[in-house]
């Protein structure tokens, strides 16, 4: 099996002002092409991992400690959400019905908000904050470098990069400020329910 950069599924130009064209020319066309890249040589054809699911592959990689293919495949799995994760006019507290209920019992969109952003602002260098299913319940997670939940026992449904490529160009510093920009207006709360199988 070879990886491929998948397109992506909206103009450069669409989640202005929250992300800006060249940050997603930048973060699509260099950083998640470089990971894909990458993936192929150490996880492609002719690999252990050859004939394996991305998902099956984090998995694997993760059980057996083999952390290049851990960040490499796993930034790769992340990144292929992260692009559906958003969407023009995205954000906003109408969520899809499965989505609410699960939020309702968790406490309600703003303390699932605020435990997000609080996940993301905690999280020490680069990595990733999470919304995933664990045990049918939903949890709020942060993970380091390319991990995600899969590779925690838990299926990913909304996760936002706190990688420094993913925000700098258009926040700088300012990671909180993008956050929040991300929960309230980019989300793409349909491809969050459509994770939850």
């Amino acid at each position: 099996m070879s990886f491929s950069l998948p397109a992506l599924p909206y103009a450069y130009d669409a989640l202005q002002p929250y992300m800006s064209a060249e940050t997603l020319q930048f973060h699509h066309d260099k950083h998640h092409q470089a990971y894909v890249d990458k993936g192929n040589e150490i996880a492609g054809k002719g690999s252990k991992y050859d004939g394996m699911s991305v998902e099956d592959i984090c998995r694997k990689a993760f059980a057996d400690g083999d952390q290049a293919v851990v960040n490499q495949i796993g930034q790769h799995y992340n990144h292929i959400h992260f692009w559906q994760w958003m969407k023009p006019n995205g954000g906003g507290s109408k969520l899809p019905g499965k989505l609410q209920s699960l939020v309702d019992e968790f406490g309600g969109l703003e303390k699932v908000r605020h435990e997000f952003i609080e996940a993301g602002k905690g999280q020490f260098g680069s990595g990733w904050c999470w919304l995933a299913l664990k045990d049918g319940k939903l949890i709020v997670s942060k993970t380091p470098n390319g991990e995600n939940p899969l590779m925690h026992g838990a299926q990913p449904l909304l996760g936002c990069d706190v990688w420094e490529h993913s925000y700098y160009i258009d926040y700088r510093n300012a990671r909180p400020k993008y956050l929040e920009a991300f929960f309230d207006n980019l989300v793409n709360w349909e491809h969050v329910e459509s994770l939850m199988g």
